[in-house]
């Protein structure tokens, strides 16, 4: 009888146990999101964009003088070969994906999309085929603004990426390699991720499956809500190797208004290179943690010189906006009126002070100059406490930088090599004392506190940044 109760009471036992592992199947499949409905609702107003190049021919070389081949013969098609076909220039095709936001035919898609285009296609859902005529483009944010001519087209909604949370599941639909409206999904993974060259977009950073044809297409949250356009991907194959970025929709917006209105993007300028603050840096400047945006050079005649902001400054707070990292700057600027004037709250010297800046204007075009090339000379010092060979600059280099320093000659293996200094590079200052030559700085080493590390300020080619750097102890 004890038998049969322990085996009824096992089997019981049994079946609750497989009870609760359909129930938990059944949770877990609950919680896994069901596209289909917001891809029916959005579909159609996702396009595909193909656009077509002239390349103008290259000049050929020219048959001998004197030699004529006559039309139709043998030796025809070998000298088309060799020496071409003059006057027909060749054709370019790229593709791409967008999305429409008015009724009235307003498309929005990348700038590297439509790039110096002849000819631009929109290709909608439901299969034709329409001309559309560039607005306006902007290479620092990649949008661009196109419009087709027609009425009562699907336009998307659009929601807000500022309220997008890491670890949300969105969507994807463009056309990758050609195939319309393939759908992808995945997670926002980061949020203001900032990218080589591309300043002014704090990028979403997702797992969705992003290849080339889906640039300029749109990122849905789960509500059919467009918070991003896809823009880029990184890989080392030219495929998705499970990181994607979307321009947030709250920028794209913003360009996309300024586009229409005017054909054109106009930011903010402040006037200022700015670097993150390291564990090192912080700990340099007697800050308890690293944040906000270091001022490594300040650009005479800026808004930033105007208002006093001065090289060593940290930007902890830009018009009531934290400056967590130095990326989260530049956009802030970029969107700033210009003219308008904003209060800046910085850091100098463990004292908080807010100034008081009018921006100015973003110039069309930014030049960024390479650092100068080595030139070894005879007359160098070598700093055994920071690794390197230093010299006092010549005539020729002091009118070049326009700044008094101390060129670095060779970095040997030590501090300075750890810390990012290269041959070329002017030491401006150590610490908060500047070194115009070599006989300062060797004076200043002697005065440095060896249980911390020391911020350098060091220009390279036409900017500067700030690299913390610990002496070691000499002999």
């Amino acid at each position: 009888m004890k038998i049969i109760r322990r085996l009824r009471l096992c089997d019981l036992m049994t079946g609750l146990l497989w009870s609760l592992w359909f129930l938990s199947g059944d949770v877990v499949a609950a919680r896994l999101p069901d596209f289909t409905e917001l891809v029916q609702n959005t579909s159609a107003a996702v396009v595909n964009i193909s656009t077509t190049k002239k390349i103008e021919p290259q000049e050929m070389p020219q048959l001998p003088e004197g030699m004529d081949i006559p039309e139709g013969s043998p030796l025809e098609e070998l000298f088309k070969h060799f020496f071409g076909q003059r006057g027909l220039p060749q054709e370019t095709r790229s593709l791409g994906s967008g999305f429409i936001v008015s009724g009235d035919g307003y498309i929005v898609t990348n700038h590297h999309v439509v790039q110096n285009a002849d000819e631009i296609i929109v290709r909608l859902q439901d299969r034709r085929e329409l001309t559309a005529k560039l607005i306006g483009s902007d290479k620092r944010s990649d949008l661009a603004l196109l419009k087709v001519e027609a009425k009562d087209l699907p336009v998307v909604r659009t929601g807000s990426s500022k309220v997008l949370e890491v670890g949300e599941w969105v969507v994807a639909i463009g056309s990758p390699f050609g195939f319309d409206h393939s759908v992808t999904a995945g997670i926002v993974s980061a949020k203001g991720r900032s990218l080589p060259g591309d300043n002014y977009v704090p990028f979403i950073q997702t797992d969705v499956a992003i290849n080339p044809g889906n640039s300029g297409g749109p990122l849905f949250n789960m509500e059919g809500e467009v918070v991003g356009v896809n823009s880029q991907i990184y890989s080392r194959t030219g495929g998705f190797m499970g990181l994607s970025f979307a321009i947030p929709i709250d920028v794209a917006l913003e360009v996309v208004e300024q586009l229409k209105a005017q054909g054109k993007v106009i930011r903010g300028w402040l006037g200022v290179q700015i670097q993150d603050v390291t564990r090192e840096l912080a700990e340099s400047f007697g800050m308890k943690r690293p944040h906000g945006a270091l001022i490594a050079q300040v650009l005479a005649g800026s808004p930033a010189a105007n208002a006093g902001l001065q090289v060593g400054d940290v930007i902890v707070e830009y018009d009531g906006h934290p400056i967590k990292t130095s990326s989260m700057l530049p956009p802030l600027v970029g969107v700033t009126a210009v003219g308008e004037t904003v209060p800046v709250k910085v850091l100098r010297e463990g004292s908080l002070r807010t100034l008081r800046v009018k921006i100015g204007q973003l110039s069309e075009d930014e030049a960024a100059a390479a650092p100068p090339a080595d030139q070894l000379e005879p007359d160098t010092v070598k700093v055994e406490s920071l690794g390197l060979v230093v010299a006092d600059p010549s005539e020729e280099e002091r009118q070049r930088s326009g700044d008094k320093g101390v060129v670095v000659r060779r970095v040997l293996p030590g501090p300075a090599r750890q810390a990012g200094i290269r041959a070329g590079d002017l030491l401006l200052r150590v610490g908060k004392t500047p070194t115009p030559d070599v006989e300062t700085l060797l004076r200043q080493l002697k005065r440095l506190p060896g249980d911390k590390p020391v911020a350098v300020l060091v220009k390279r080619g036409d900017g500067s940044l700030f690299l913390a750097i610990k002496p070691e102890e000499t002999q």
